[in-house]
Order: C-alpha cells, then structure tokens, then sequence
C-alpha cells in the first residue's frame, strides 16, 4: 500500500485529481450558497456552507502535506475556476427565484399585454411620457424558469421595445401568489422563510 501511495502516478496524478475534484465540488457549493443566501433561504444555505468548508478543508489539508508538489498547486487553481463555471452552470439550470420584469414600449403593447395575462402573469401597465413621446409601462413578475419564453415573446410582440429584468427576493399576493416561489416547488414544501422570521 504504502508503495502505492508513493508511486509517481500517485502522487503526481491522482492527488492532484482529487485535490481538482474537491475544488470544483467546494465552489460549487459555495456558488449555490451565495444565491441562497441572496434568496434568503435560512437553512439551505447552512446546510451548502457546512459541506462547502468540510470539502475546502479535505482540499486544502492535501495540498499542505504536499507543499513541494506543483502540480497541487495547478489542481487547486483548475479546480476553483471549474467550479466558478459548474456552479454557474447549474445556477442557470435551476433557475432558482423569480424576476421582476419591466417593459417599455412606443408601440401599441395591446398583444404582448394580453400575451402575459393570458400566460397566468400580473400585469400593471402605466401610461407615461418617454423622452421621444408617450410610452407604456408594463410591469410583471416571472419565475426564473419562464423568462427565456417571456423574453421571446415581448421581442415577437414588440421588437423595439426596452425591458430591464431585476431579481426579486419575495413577492406577495396579486396574481403571482407567494406559494409557487422557488422554495416550494424545487425544495422541501416545509421549508417556508416567512415561518422562520
């Protein structure tokens, strides 16, 4: 065994993978944790930063009893840029959270307006004076998830209009009610921050 651990495949190789491995894994975590904690989920986001420090530590621990093997130190540096890009990766296909979105349009909105109530969508639309004349304000609230089919659509409807997207950490009421959040329907239907407060 002990020749095993000290061949050169070992030591230049495998111990280097698994210090790249453990990098990858630990940022990702910690990526994740980052949007929990801007969610404001109260347990999972503990939860991601016990696991995340515990892998750091196993990480950090080998590339310290290894300090003159290079290649550690290559492995480290992959593994935390890897997992900058997992962890946004995966962030994307959870698409955790809802947006708030606000459109402004020159162009008659009558379509893309009936397009996102009949989408089950909020729908406030404010008349108001533009620097090239009157405009309509349309304000909403999407799921994250939904936005890529929202975003097509307000271009299908109105090509030229302006929209900006900001990501909302609560919302209440309305159409959009606060039961299909993000917490409810990919996690544990007990997790509910409002009960922690």
């Amino acid at each position: 065994m002990n020749e095993i651990m000290n061949s050169g495949i070992f030591v230049y190789g495998v111990i280097p993978l698994l210090i790249c491995l453990a990098r990858i894994i630990d940022v990702t975590l910690g990526t994740m944790r980052v949007i929990m904690v801007t969610k404001g989920s109260k347990i999972l986001a503990p939860i991601l930063g016990f696991f995340e420090i515990l892998i750091w530590l196993l990480a950090i621990g080998q590339v310290m009893q290894n300090l003159t093997n290079i290649m550690n130190y290559f492995a480290y540096a992959l593994g935390f840029a890897l997992g900058n890009y997992v962890g946004i990766l995966i962030e994307h296909k959870l698409a955790l959270g809802v947006m708030a979105i606000r459109i402004i349009t020159r162009k008659d909105a009558s379509d893309l307006i009936e397009f996102l109530k009949n989408s089950n969508l909020g729908v406030t639309v404010v008349n108001a004076e533009g620097t090239t004349g009157p405009v309509h304000v349309i304000y909403t609230i999407v799921k994250r998830s939904n936005l890529p089919n929202i975003i097509v659509n307000i271009k299908k409807f109105n090509p030229n209009a302006f929209y900006s997207l900001e990501d909302i950490r609560f919302a209440s009421g309305g159409v959009f009610p606060a039961k299909s959040l993000w917490w409810k329907s990919k996690f544990v239907p007990f997790f509910d921050i409002r009960k922690a407060k």
